[in-house]
């Protein structure tokens, strides 16, 4: 397939500019030299991911700077520049370039979904008489299999996390209380950031989570992540809040909102001083929350409702770490292996 986007420029009598790194230049820089005619469409498409589709910032920058990189791309291998020259061949050029620049399998694959959803998006609007996006193929994707803790490695991480916060410092208290909360509920790092006060129901121990796609979702969490929150909203959280501080549950030290940097600085740290334990992030404690639950006799469905996932397929992923784990297991204590 690659070969194919290698030859696609050579048919088309494109000239190949010199490779300049798989490091992107100025976004910011590029789309503001865009052609109008394109400026216009990258500034009506990311009104609709935002507005329509109400995606997420970090979602939105990601299809908006792949969709600049491609118009670029057209702008200077076009003359006038004009939307109704994207075809399959630009898409394709557009990759083969992308692919001699160093990008991997996992970044094509991302920029050719971006370029689909565009093209689909100004085929939908009148911008081009042909969707070119279903004829572009790219390398699949290749899930490796996330980082999993063992059940002792959280454990044990979990009681040093305690043992710092005897003493009741508010930070201490509050890195207790969001590792607790993080392995208890497998909520993402965004998710848990955003939690306000209001959202967490001690009585019934479960919180309201906003998810992808302005999701909502319920999470319950057990006695140890009850005891560590308890704590940290009696304790803790009073002596860090400020005027400014609002609903947040988890502060910073200035009283802000956690920052997720903050955040994976603390999983970082904690994993890190477990003996033997991978270094690993905080989407460790999602995947390990997930693949112990399976472990311990949890259905898919359960699990994907507690981690948000939209489809199950997604889920899915966890009975592969599970089935290898077992057949780790299975070699290292098997007498005839």
């Amino acid at each position: 397939m690659l070969d194919h986007w290698r030859c696609s420029g050579e048919r088309r009598g494109m000239a190949r500019p010199r490779s300049t790194g798989s490091r992107r230049p100025d976004l910011r820089a590029v789309r503001s030299a865009l052609p109008a005619a394109l400026g216009d469409a990258v500034d009506r498409f990311e009104r609709h991911l935002a507005v329509e589709r109400g995606l997420s910032t970090h979602t939105v920058r990601g299809y908006v700077g792949d969709v600049v990189s491609l118009l670029a791309h057209l702008a200077g291998d076009a003359d006038p520049a004009s939307l109704a020259e994207l075809d399959v061949l630009v898409l394709r050029d557009w990759l083969s370039r992308q692919h001699a620049d160093g990008a991997g399998r996992a970044t094509l694959a991302r920029r050719a979904a971006s370029a689909r959803t565009f093209t689909r998006w100004a085929f939908r609007n009148g911008l081009l008489s042909a969707d070119p996006g279903p004829r572009l193929a790219a390398p699949s994707k290749q899930r490796k299999l996330p980082a999993v803790l063992r059940v002792d490695q959280v454990g044990a991480a979990m009681r040093a996390s305690a043992a710092g916060a005897e003493q009741g410092d508010p930070v201490a208290l509050r890195d207790h209380a969001l590792l607790e909360l993080l392995y208890a509920t497998g909520v993402r790092v965004a998710e848990l950031c955003g939690l306000d006060v209001d959202d967490v129901d001690r009585e019934r121990r479960v919180i309201r989570v906003i998810g992808k796609g302005d999701r909502e979702r319920v999470a319950p969490f057990g006695v140890p992540a009850d005891q560590a929150l308890g704590r940290w909203l009696s304790d803790g959280r009073p002596k860090l809040a400020q005027l400014h501080s609002g609903a947040a549950l988890f502060l910073g030290v200035r009283g802000g909102r956690l920052d997720p940097r903050a955040v994976r600085r603390v999983v970082h740290d904690a994993i890190g001083a477990v003996p033997g334990a991978p270094d690993v992030g905080p989407h460790a404690l999602r995947h390990s929350a997930a693949t112990h639950l399976l472990e311990g006799g949890a259905d898919l469905r359960s699990v994907q409702e507690l981690l948000g996932h939209a489809t199950l397929a997604t889920t899915q992923l966890y009975t592969h770490v599970t089935v290898e784990r077992l057949k780790a297991i299975h070699d290292r204590t098997h007498p005839r292996t």
